[in-house]
């Protein structure tokens, strides 16, 4: 399965940019005309065109949506006609342990959007209860592809068919003689999801569901499959928004998360959040989140914070 992986990933880049290339084709010809003085003051590729807060945040594994669930929207700001991007950094803050995620995230003609994070989990003073030591450390890298296959969630006010979007993450774990020895099956591991957005302008209301096929054990930190199970299963992500006015959201999230590993439950996530928009350069979401136990602690309830910056 882990040699299948790199080949997966391969494939579904080479859709992602075929999408990107069929939508980028009046970008070449507007840098064209450009090039020959024709329209030089209509060259602009980040044109930050979509409407403030659209672009949502960067969530936990950089995908563009809220901080536990990727939604269909294209991340960034950027039009059909231009490139959005961004950069974020995460910390969830829970009794025993401390949660970093870092990335950056490119959306391409509002069709495409590529993903790249990186979390940190620091399992503190409990990591010597584990049997680990004090303040060890598990990483995860990810790279993410998402796609929007129809559906416009801004423009497309009059139609009740959401914005959907096809996704992926490729993640690696980079303990992995520690994760197998866990129960794990695999240090490495890809996520599918399809996500369906929709957004009531006239409501101020954001609605979100995601459907993802995983075999990741607390995101992939953990590796992936395991000695309960080792089957891709089907886990459900919700988003409601509301937002307040133009620069403010309120909302929540739930999270179900699979089961594979023996050793420790996994629960479900969820969380309460505001997030304020500043202008479309800079944005902040904190949030009241549930993690359930984690590997043998008790129930892991804390703060979490994101701070983004982007076009």
């Amino acid at each position: 399965m882990a040699g299948m992986l790199p080949r997966l990933m391969t494939a579904l880049v080479t859709v992602a940019l075929s999408f990107a290339l069929t939508a980028m084709q009046p970008l070449a010809v507007r840098a064209e005309e450009a090039g020959t003085g024709a329209s030089a003051d209509k060259m602009d590729l980040f044109d930050s065109a979509k409407l403030l807060a659209t672009g949502g945040v960067n969530q936990l594994e950089g995908a563009g949506g809220g901080g536990l669930a990727p939604w269909a929207l294209i991340t960034g700001y950027g039009s059909r006609d231009s490139f959005g991007g961004n950069v974020h950094y995460t910390v969830v803050r829970l009794p025993n342990f401390l949660l970093q995620s870092e990335g950056v995230a490119i959306g391409i003609a509002d069709r495409v959007e590529i993903s790249f994070a990186h979390e940190a989990f620091d399992t503190g003073s409990f990591g010597a209860t584990l049997g680990i030591g004090k303040g060890f450390t598990f990483g995860e890298d990810i790279v993410g592809i998402k796609v929007r296959l129809f559906g416009d969630a801004v423009y497309a006010q009059d139609s009740l068919i959401p914005q959907v979007s096809l996704g992926a993450m490729y993640k690696m774990a980079n303990r992995g003689t520690l994760v197998r020895a866990l129960g794990a099956r695999d240090s490495e591991g890809l996520d599918f999801y399809v996500a369906a957005t929709r957004l009531v302008l006239d409501q101020s209301l954001l609605l979100n569901a995601t459907l993802r096929m995983t075999r990741a054990n607390q995101l992939g930190l953990l590796g992936f499959g395991g000695d309960r199970n080792n089957d891709y299963r089907p886990e459900f992500e919700g988003s409601v928004a509301y937002l307040l006015n133009r620069r403010v959201a309120i909302g929540a999230e739930y999270r179900t998360k699979p089961d594979n590993l023996r050793f420790a439950h996994e629960h479900d996530w969820y969380d309460a959040f505001v997030s304020v928009f500043l202008d479309k350069h800079l944005s902040a979401t904190l949030a009241f989140v549930s993690l359930g136990n984690i590997a043998t602690s008790r129930p892991q309830n804390g703060v979490y914070f994101s701070i983004q910056l982007g076009l």
